[in-house]
């Protein structure tokens, strides 16, 4: 059985009440299965309209990537 654990919440930019929401799930596709990241957006504040799963093992690379397009987008400015 799955097992939610938030990591982290924080406020969506550009929207009134919309949020990121971070978190843990534990056996996320069935028993056995490894752990995953799962990154929730909700424009409301409560219902989840876009959802991503990050394996762990792919984490440290996507994270890099979001650092590279970060820096890049203030390099624009």
């Amino acid at each position: 059985m799955s097992t939610i654990t938030e990591l982290a919440s924080m406020p969506l930019a550009g929207t009134k009440k919309g949020k990121i929401s971070i978190s843990n799930v534990t056996e996320p596709y069935g028993k056995d299965t490894a752990d995953i990241v799962s990154i929730g957006i909700s424009l409301n504040g409560n219902d989840i309209q876009w959802k991503s799963h990050i394996p762990y093992e792919n984490l440290d690379d996507v994270i890099e990537v979001l650092q590279k397009a970060s820096e890049a987008k203030k390099n624009e400015a």
